[in-house]
């Protein structure tokens, strides 16, 4: 028997969807341009920190939020390696084990400190710490991992929508981390990248039709997370900007990293004179479910986040 016109349409259909051009990858240029900005911000930081000139100790709140407070003989100690490196000198490692700069330079250059954002109006910190970091192992750690995670996700996404997800993730971990913690102060991309994690993590569960093994590709992710998520249990680590930012990317994945369904053409493409109904719809119906309500989720929750944060101003005057 032959084919009938349905059926010749639908191979045609398809053989259009076959022939039509793929997306080619993107060039990331954003993400290592990321890392290179946290670099520069901070050479910034040694440079204004001074150590040689102006080594000093600090102690009590919330400067000993990193770091234990040193014991009055540290004030002997000298910076690290300041023949080598003059100004750009390392805090001793009493006050940085780092190799950083001194908690009071972090916080005159933008460090999250809750006393500042709600009492002084700084609301600017909220997005200044995600670009400071605490010390050059804290540095390597976060712009190595940015590097791994980011440049693959930009390839395949695009600087937008990722630079979009590194900022509000970032905003969403600081937002967190200042409700959470108000008498130490805080740096660091952290945030940021774990909004990275959980948008991997989401766009997995978003596209989930067209991975090929799916269960593989879940049960990884899920080990991953779960290491970094565990780093937030050690002494001085930010756990609650880890949090914030990871929810943060979950959202946001299912926001901004949707893909259009397996087998679903431009309708340009389509070979003229063929049933439009034919064509499968770009996405399916879970997905502009997941979408919307994980749009309703986090505009709510940064509304809900800075409005308990700021309300607080008018209670205390």
């Amino acid at each position: 028997m032959g084919k009938t016109a349905t059926g010749r349409a639908e191979e045609d259909v398809e053989a259009a969807w076959a022939a039509a051009p793929q997306q080619e990858a993107w060039v990331a240029w954003l993400v290592p341009a990321f890392a290179l900005a946290n670099t520069i911000a901070f050479a910034y930081t040694m440079y204004v920190n001074d150590c040689p000139s102006s080594h000093r100790l600090l102690l009590g709140p919330p400067y000993s939020y990193y770091y234990s407070s040193p014991s009055s003989s540290s004030s002997s100690s000298t910076c690290v390696f300041p023949s080598l490196l003059g100004r750009f000198a390392f805090e001793p490692f009493s006050v940085n084990p780092l190799l950083g700069p001194s908690l009071r330079t972090l916080d005159k250059l933008g460090a999250l400190n809750y006393a500042e954002v709600v009492e002084g109006g700084q609301g600017w910190r909220l997005i200044a710490c995600i670009w400071l970091h605490a010390g050059v192992v804290h540095l390597l750690a976060n712009m190595l991992s940015l590097l791994f995670i980011g440049v693959r996700l930009e390839q395949e996404f695009g600087f937008v929508k990722i630079g979009m997800l590194y900022l509000l993730s970032g905003f969403g971990g600081s937002l967190m981390s200042c409700l959470s913690i108000r008498t130490k102060i805080s740096v660091g991309a952290s945030g940021a990248l774990f909004g990275l994690l959980g948008a991997m993590l989401s766009e997995l569960i978003m596209n989930w039709t067209i991975y090929a093994n799916k269960f593989a590709a879940l049960l990884t992710l899920i080990v991953v997370i779960a290491i970094n998520l565990a780093v937030g249990i050690v002494p001085h680590v930010d756990s609650s900007a880890h949090i914030g930012g990871f929810i943060s990317g979950f959202l946001l994945g299912f926001v901004l990293l949707i893909r259009p369904q397996f087998g679903w053409i431009n309708r340009k493409h389509i070979p003229p004179g063929y049933n439009i109904e034919l064509v499968k719809p770009k996405h399916k119906t879970y997905q502009h479910i997941l979408w919307l309500v994980a749009i309703i989720l986090l505009i709510t929750g940064f509304l809900i986040g800075l409005i308990k944060l700021f309300r607080g101003v008018s209670k205390q005057h």
